[in-house]
């Protein structure tokens, strides 16, 4: 499988300052130059894939962003521009009052050849979705996809590019798309109206996406699956796990819902008598995960795989990669996961509750009811959570301010009165609570395990204080470091080496 790759550099090199521009044409390996990072007041530096240069001492200055700016188009809503006919984009960084203080200058290339290795499945007419890091080569295969679909199995192809990433900037797009035609979107919030505009006005066979983000982008998505228009498109997240714990997009693979049992279903199944199933049929019949530029892990059939992972079967995939001689390669894999069994397939972490200001009698009686037996300390520091009350929290005492500062999630009832501790415990223990920790936690091992491999940071799906916290003390043990990233109820946690 030969590949041609196809950069523009040149475009690129002629829009920055000299000073930068000759800097650059001195280093040995632009070939694989992923981008060139100008900051107001700092050093240029060049990026590469396993180093970043310096490319000279002088610092970055208001004339040199501004050199840059007017040479290349104009900034769309989301701070991205271009450079015409070419596949590069620039991205601002601005000051508060609007003014660009740094830039952005990414590579974009071309790659011919990337999409022969799921050629097959685009070329079988099922609605495909490629998953994977930032960087891996999602776009750049979804630009090969509308190449092939377009020129060699002579399809209507519409390319909805949200910030011309699929076929570059300017009013025609670069050939790298073939004869697909590509509609430009005016802001991300219209990404949705357009992709609907396509298939109303102008008839197509296939459509090709980039990035679905948000709810009314999976809505859109599924409108056009169900009118028997062929979908391919590629998705935030790293796996089809990621994708099922993501309440915003989990609709393109059919949804997740919770369904209670009765006491017979639940024995013959044995599962939780509260478990996790698939709400509809998936959006995308086949979803790609992206591991690496000449490796992916296919799920031909979503539908049976998403039931695999809730009802905690054996998982069939398909592994393909590319050789040293460039032949592409295929093997079986099974994985397992089991978020609806009793025992979950990895160790979960149990609530270790440190009491302040509660009634242990009361507690007691409300755990009984439940047949809960609850862990509890009188060690602050062995604790993952503090249970007290409202008025407790509200005046802030010690303990709880050290709580707080230790990122111990803290829960908060109104009384001291069993009702309340029986509402307490059923958000704490419950099923559902179990099988939502389960998924999270596979997340987050997954997420360790890659970045482990150098393939970080990651950032796991949104979790509360409780899993999040678990999610942390995971890190821990594998000697990686974690922080929470954005706010409630997006709240995440974000691995990286340590």
């Amino acid at each position: 499988m030969q590949k041609v790759i196809t950069d523009d550099l040149d475009a690129l090199l002629d829009v920055l300052p000299p000073h930068i521009h000759e800097a650059l044409l001195r280093q040995p390996d632009n070939s694989e130059l992923i981008e060139v990072v100008l900051d107001l007041g700092r050093p240029p530096e060049a990026r590469y894939p396993h180093k970043d240069v310096v490319l000279n001492h002088k610092e970055v200055t208001d004339s040199d962003i501004e050199y840059t700016v007017c040479r290349i188009g104009s900034f769309s809503g989301d701070n991205r521009a271009g450079i015409e006919r070419t596949l590069h984009r620039i991205s601002a960084i601005r000051n508060r009052e609007g003014r660009i203080v740094g830039l952005t200058c990414r590579v974009g290339r071309a790659v011919f050849g990337t999409v022969k290795i799921i050629q097959d499945l685009v070329e079988s007419e099922n609605n495909v979705l490629l998953l994977g890091r930032p960087g891996i080569g999602k776009t750049t295969m979804l630009r090969e996809v509308a190449r092939v679909l377009a020129d060699d199995l002579k399809k209507r192809v519409i390319v909805v590019d949200t910030s011309n990433e699929i076929a570059g900037d300017g009013d025609i797009p670069h050939p790298a798309i073939g004869h697909a035609r590509r509609m430009q979107v005016p802001t991300p919030t219209m990404q949705h109206a357009v992709m609907i505009e396509a298939v109303e006005n102008h008839m197509p066979e296939v459509i090709i996406i980039d990035e679905i983000g948000t709810s009314l982008e999976a809505e859109a998505a599924r409108t056009i699956a169900e009118r028997g228009v062929q979908l391919v498109g590629t998705a935030h997240g790293n796996s089809l796990v990621n994708l099922m714990m993501n309440p915003t997009l989990a609709d393109l693979i059919g949804g997740i819902q919770t369904v209670t049992l009765g006491d017979e279903e639940a024995r013959r199944r044995h599962t939780q008598k509260s478990i996790l199933e698939r709400k509809a049929p998936p959006t995308f019949d086949i979803v790609v995960e992206i591991q690496e530029r000449d490796k992916v892990v296919i799920h031909p059939d979503v539908g049976k795989a998403i039931d695999a992972i809730l009802y905690g079967k054996p998982q069939k995939a398909e592994i393909r990669w590319v050789d040293k001689d460039g032949e592409i390669r295929k093997d079986k894999t099974i994985t397992s996961h089991a978020p609806n069994k009793k025992e979950p397939e990895f160790k979960r972490e149990e609530p270790h509750i440190y009491l302040f200001g509660i009634s242990h009698t009361k507690l007691g009686e409300a755990a009984k009811e439940k047949r809960i037996t609850i862990d509890l300390t009188a060690d602050l520091k062995e604790a993952n959570l503090l249970l007290t009350t409202k008025n407790y929290y509200r005046r802030k005492p010690q303990k709880i301010r050290d709580a707080e500062a230790a990122g111990i999630p803290i829960y908060a009832v109104k009384s001291n009165s069993i009702p309340q501790f029986r509402q307490c415990l059923d958000s704490i223990y419950t099923p559902q609570k179990v099988a939502a920790t389960s998924l999270a936690m596979n997340e987050a091992q997954e997420a360790i395990t890659q970045v482990k491999e150098g393939n970080g940071p990651v950032e796991l799906s949104p979790q509360n204080a409780y899993i999040r916290r678990l999610q942390h003390l995971m890190a821990e043990r594998h000697n990686l470091a974690s922080h929470s990233v954005g706010k409630e109820p997006e709240r995440k946690v974000k691995f990286l080496k340590g």
